[in-house]
């Protein structure tokens, strides 16, 4: 008989399941959605800031509106009569470097400009070479600019939640990825390019001060999505006709008001 292969995630048992160590029925009602798939990814289990600072990246990449690819295409799949699973599915393979992976890409271009700031010593001076050298490869740094927000709401709310939870209050005097990712849009306007940090770029940056490793971060943004996606190809099957040709920009919202929220 072959030996078994291994798997550190999750171990099922007669009447247990077990994941990371820790019993699921403990953590039901105890341990938040984030703090789980903190521990699901890393291996530990955060303590509630951390898990509300995951808590708060999910919520923030749950939806963007019915133009993105990935909403399209789960719309396009709905509406031949395909399955909920696989217009969801659809909408998740279009999931890639140009639509949702700029989380993985930004945080590659933050630990650069990291590595030369340590040489160097100028966070500034980092990221400005690490524009040239994007630039020379003919490539654009992902996180910074969007092609509708100015000044993306959800940046400010990350950073502010990231302080509460006290990830830089015993920062030392190597440069975050916070401090990277401040430095680019510093050195972006220097040469006269307003590209403020996006959701994507936020959340790289709080997920490499985190420890996490950059080739699991976009798996965040999937799990994120994938409710929306659930509801797009839900209300494109309950509401829209079959086959019918879709307009990517034509549409226009009928749901509830602007309220707020009371808690």
């Amino acid at each position: 008989m072959p030996e078994p292969w291994p798997t550190a995630i999750t171990k099922i048992e007669p009447n247990r399941v077990a994941v990371r160590g820790y019993d699921i029925a403990d953590l039901m009602g105890r341990a938040s959605f984030g703090e789980a798939v903190h521990l699901l990814l890393t291996g530990d289990l955060p303590d509630p800031a951390v898990g509300r600072l995951i808590d708060a990246i999910l919520v923030s990449s749950v939806d963007h509106g019915a133009t993105p690819p990935s909403a399209l295409a789960a719309r396009t799949v709905a509406s031949t009569g395909a399955s909920l699973s696989q217009a969801v599915a659809a909408g998740v393979l279009a999931i890639n470097e140009s639509h949702g992976g700029a989380i993985e890409g930004c945080a590659h271009a933050l630990s650069r400009v990291i590595e030369i700031a340590r040489l160097e010593g100028d966070v500034l001076d980092a990221a400005a070479r690490v524009i040239d050298e994007y630039k020379a490869d003919g490539r654009r740094i992902p996180g910074f600019g969007h092609r509708l927000h100015t000044a993306d709401p959800r940046t400010a709310r990350l950073f502010a939640l990231a302080n509460e939870a006290d990830l830089y209050e015993e920062a030392d005097a190597t440069p975050t990825a916070l401090d990277a990712a401040r430095a680019l849009e510093r050195a972006f306007a220097q040469r006269g390019k307003a590209f403020p940090i996006n959701v994507d770029g936020a959340i790289a940056a709080v997920l490499l001060d985190l420890g996490y490793d950059p080739g699991v971060m976009n798996g965040l943004f999937i799990i994120a999505r994938s409710a929306g996606l659930v509801a797009h190809a839900r209300e494109e099957q309950t509401r829209m006709p079959r086959m019918r040709r879709i307009d990517p920009v034509n549409h226009t919202y009928d749901g509830p008001p602007d309220r707020r929220l009371e808690r």
